[in-house]
């Protein structure tokens, strides 16, 4: 009977005790975390300084030993250096997790804030008629004549206010034709703006509007830029007003892109999207130094490039806005001459001794005409400046002031000779292509 009730029991207990492994294991293994031992409340122990004299605890220290509770002895020396060498594992995590914490972090804050409230959004109407065909409808009731329909086209761009006076640049492509121009400021602040002057070579246009407190730009140096300076490019791309992207200056001296007549641009691969035209190109210190006019987007016609944005350099863009506030136009100089980079693969084939800066066209009337500059020339230099390029050309006889002279090197077949020739202010004519 005893012997029946212990049997039972047992095989409880064992029961018991198995079913609380299993509970234990299941436990475990969704949180294992349970294992780990958990460190005793209170403050970490610290190693204390030795007493001034003592040598302190290490590998030369010689270890001297104290009874132990249990009457054996255990080595002080080895007690210190163990607990030194823990405080030293644990210092590189803490100090690890307060500079993570407490470390200062790098931001664009304080060049956002300096340099956004003078960017601002333009919005431009165009109208324009068009001839509508007679629609399936009409030419079936006998009505066969084509009708003028007038339409109105919007578009949005970005600009950048300059000074008190309430002067803004932007691309002359943001207004080109626009009948009404509308700006609107980062204080939310809208107003109509009036054309001051443009310069379709450059893609520059400069506006007015009459406003009080109006927040300036600082005009930054472009010529101080390095590829791999950091750049911020503020706009009001698709619409999203005041909107900022980080990137670098990627190259600059850009030329041959087919923007503009005259190209120096700084490329970069800060986000420039349909909207930022006009808007600012800003250093780290929220200083002007270029102003957004394009970008080479990923399409179905350009295989896989992106980040490739271009801006005009603010040094140019400072000359461009000085001659329109004082002349209402930008004037540069002018020789006829229309100039083309042949290889010296071309050249061969035209029979010209070398490749270069060839001369194969005038405007009537030029002044190289006059001078004896002849096509098929080869245009060495401008006043002793090595030519590079038609770009080149084409920028250094426009430097030159109307109404004096410049000196012209040329390699006529196997001859150099040197002509002077006469500078003229440079008319625009949309006709006129790349004329230097």
């Amino acid at each position: 009977m005893n012997s029946g009730k212990v049997g039972r029991s047992v095989v409880f207990l064992a029961g018991t005790v198995v079913g609380g492994l299993a509970l234990a294991f299941v436990a475990v293994f969704f949180r294992p975390d349970l294992l780990i031992r958990s460190r005793p409340a209170g403050p970490a122990p610290t190693a204390l300084s030795p007493e001034p004299g003592a040598p302190a605890p290490g590998a030369d220290a010689a270890p001297t030993t104290q009874p132990s509770a249990t009457g054996g002895s255990s080595t002080a020396g080895s007690v210190g250096a163990a607990a030194t060498a823990s405080a030293t594992d644990a210092a590189p995590i803490d100090q690890a997790v307060a500079g993570g914490l407490n470390a200062p972090f790098h931001t664009f804050a304080a060049a956002v804030h300096r340099a956004a409230p003078a960017v601002v959004n333009i919005y431009t109407k165009r109208e324009f008629t068009e001839r509508v065909q007679p629609s399936p409808l009409d030419q079936l009731l006998g009505d066969f004549r084509s009708r003028v329909q007038r339409r109105v086209q919007g578009a949005l761009g970005s600009g950048v206010i300059v000074d008190e006076a309430g002067h803004i640049v932007t691309n002359y492509h943001v207004i080109a034709n626009a009948t009404t121009i509308n700006v609107q400021l980062a204080d939310g602040r809208v107003t109509e703006a009036h054309v001051v002057g443009s310069d379709p070579d450059t893609d520059l246009a400069v506006l007015s509007i009459k406003l009080a407190k109006l927040p300036v730009m600082t005009l930054g140096h472009s010529d101080r830029l390095q590829v791999g300076d950091e750049v911020l490019a503020i706009g009001n791309p698709l619409g999203l007003q005041q909107t900022v992207t980080h990137g670098i200056v990627s190259a600059t001296g850009r030329s041959q892109l087919n923007i503009a007549t005259f190209e120096n641009f700084i490329q970069t691969d800060a986000a420039i999207n349909s909207g930022n035209s006009g808007g600012a190109l800003v250093n780290a210190a929220g200083e002007l130094v270029g102003i957004n006019t394009a970008v080479i987007a990923k399409n179905s016609d350009t295989t896989g490039v992106e980040g490739i944005g271009f801006a005009i350099p603010v040094n140019l863009a400072r000359g461009v806005m000085r001659d329109i506030l004082a002349y209402g136009r930008v004037i540069r100089g002018w020789t006829g001459i229309v100039a083309e980079d042949f290889s010296p693969e071309q050249a061969e084939q035209n029979g010209l001794a070398r490749g270069g800066v060839v001369i194969t066209n005038f405007y009537q009337g030029s002044p190289a005409i006059d001078a004896g500059v002849r096509v098929g020339d080869i245009l060495l230099a401008v006043n002793g400046h090595e030519l590079s390029s038609q770009q080149d050309a084409l920028t250094q006889l426009a430097t030159q002031k109307p109404g004096g002279a410049v000196k012209l090197r040329l390699q006529r077949g196997t001859n150099v000779l040197e002509l002077t020739c006469r500078v003229t202010e440079r008319p625009y004519r949309k006709d006129r292509g790349d004329s230097t």
